[in-house]
């Protein structure tokens, strides 16, 4: 699942990103509000944590510009003030949660984790026709021949963004946004190297699955 930290204190937001990390997230940076707002309107996001001073755009008229644009993620409020009008001011725009500096990290983390796993798409364990894999050991298993391997990171996000629109033609744009961020540079050959070694993994396990390439359109799950 992929976070994006709009903060414009940079050893605060690397902190957060480095723990959110280690959780397994993917994660992406923004430390001014321009930035932030274009990031968060890519809609790639599960959840977006927000700091209310900013430099160019502050966090409430961004949290008002995702809610005008129905973006989809769960949003943390992130600020150095505590008076109560200001928490009002941010769950009546629509905020999910708010945390007040200084915190405890692992209070951040805690209340990231409440927040998707609320998310009534959010699931510990995605399943596909034969395939089955879980979300917390990243360990794929074919439900025929109860065959199991476990997935490297950069192949389980890859993976887990497939089965969460199986059947779906995706582009190469959108998998190179939501799986390596919206600022990669990237090749197209990456990807196709990826795909390679998904594919490979789930032949292993007799899984009778494929990831198809749909010519000039993108790539699909399928059986």
């Amino acid at each position: 699942m992929r976070i994006l930290v709009v903060e414009d204190e940079e050893a605060i937001a690397d902190v957060i990103a480095t723990k959110l990390r280690d959780e397994k997230y993917e994660v992406d940076t923004s430390f001014d509000g321009e930035d932030g707002l274009y990031k968060a309107l890519s809609d790639i996001y599960d959840l977006i944590i927000l700091d209310i001073m900013l430099p160019i755009k502050n966090g409430l008229e961004i949290l008002k510009k995702i809610k005008e644009n129905d973006i989809s993620a769960k949003v943390i409020m992130l600020t150095a003030k505590s008076q109560l009008e200001d928490k009002l001011k941010g769950f009546d725009i629509g905020a999910n949660d708010y945390v007040t500096k200084p915190f405890h990290i692992e209070e951040l983390i805690a209340r990231v984790n409440v927040q998707l796993r609320s998310n009534k798409n959010h699931k510990d364990i995605l399943e596909y026709s034969d395939l089955s894999l879980n979300i917390r050991t990243s360990t794929l298993t074919c439900k025929l021949t109860n065959e199991s391997i476990n997935i490297p990171y950069r192949e389980f996000l890859l993976l887990e963004y497939l089965m969460c629109n199986k059947e779906q033609i995706i582009s190469k744009e959108q998998i190179y946004d939501k799986v390596w961020g919206i600022d990669t540079d990237y090749e197209s050959n990456n990807l196709e190297a990826y795909l390679s070694f998904l594919r490979k993994k789930i032949k292993i396990i007799g899984s009778k699955v494929n990831i198809k390439a749909v010519r000039n359109l993108g790539y699909k799950m399928e059986m």
